[in-house]
């Protein structure tokens, strides 16, 4: 897999609505809201420019400034809404078969669903999914937590929010959908990993080996992959990059590992990287906003 060639459509999506506000607060008490609030968008931006220059075509979802309450269980429902409408708009040359791949720099976790949506219907089901993330993201809008980061797969396997699953030109079957690295979760949105048939692996069944999840892959008969990795993935005392401090992880090499026997057991036409919160970066735009406006 090449993420720099000009087969691949780099998306730039910094959304940061899907992060609960209370979430943020209890998560990121070290910064001021104003600043934290938003730290998904400067993540986004941080990753874009630290990668090296892209040959392909690139395109930045429009992402609202604003921000509401909770509407049908769903906080800033109609923000996020409008995003991800955007989202599958810039994804058309995926779809239309002029690029091949998509890399997606986030934003928080829901900024897999547009992206993974276009090369299921590009692919079909010739396309699998592997979902690297602490967490399941099999919210609805019914479980406790409205935050729409967390019902990311939910929506991605046809079982989010009727209304805003219509602006999706597809979804994908849940048993072609691993998550990876699960292990810190809430109850009521736990219980849907095995109602949908979804497979897990937690970080102790990938420690030494990717074999059980390459021996699924293999079982899908997938020869196409998309990649989600949520940073928080990664044991927080190695790495902190997300919002929440996870730790007991999988370590920076076994995610390596991991996507690398990925790429050479499959094409990987996809790949996100989500929930990147650059802590220091915050603090020095705290800093130098506050500077600037003495």
């Amino acid at each position: 897999m090449s993420l720099h060639d000009e087969r691949t459509l780099r998306l730039i999506y910094p959304q940061w609505q899907g992060a609960g506000r209370d979430n943020v607060a209890a998560l990121l008490p070290e910064i001021p809201m104003e600043y934290g609030r938003r730290g998904y968008a400067v993540g986004s931006r941080v990753l874009e420019a630290i990668l090296p220059p892209h040959q392909g075509p690139t395109a930045t979802v429009s992402v609202s400034a604003e921000e509401s309450g909770v509407t049908e269980g769903v906080e800033s429902r109609a923000e996020i809404t409008r995003a991800l409408s955007d989202a599958v708009e810039k994804l058309e040359p995926l779809r239309a078969g002029a690029v091949d791949r998509v890399l997606t720099l986030g934003g928080e976790c829901s900024v897999s669903v547009a992206p993974f949506a276009a090369l299921a219907q590009r692919y079909g089901d010739d396309l699998a999914v592997v979902w690297l993330d602490a967490h399941p993201d099999t919210d609805t809008q019914d479980t406790a937590y409205n935050g729409y980061h967390a019902m990311a797969v939910s929506m991605l396997t046809g079982h989010g929010d009727p209304s805003i699953a219509e602006s999706l030109p597809a979804t994908v079957d849940a048993q072609k959908v691993a998550l990876v690295g699960l292990h810190d979760w809430e109850p009521d949105a736990y219980e849907n990993v095995a109602r949908w048939g979804l497979r897990a692996f937690s970080p102790e069944h990938l420690r030494e080996t990717s074999a059980q999840l390459l021996e699924w892959l293999a079982h899908t008969g997938a020869t196409k992959v998309a990649i989600h990795l949520d940073v928080d993935v990664i044991d927080s005392r190695e790495a902190a990059w997300g919002l929440g401090r996870v730790p007991d992880g999988l370590t920076k090499d076994q995610v390596n590992r991991i996507i690398q026997d990925l790429q050479e057991n499959a094409d990987v036409v996809g790949l996100t990287i989500a929930e990147f919160i650059p802590r220091e970066v915050l603090e020095v735009q705290q800093f130098v906003g506050e500077l600037t406006q003495r």
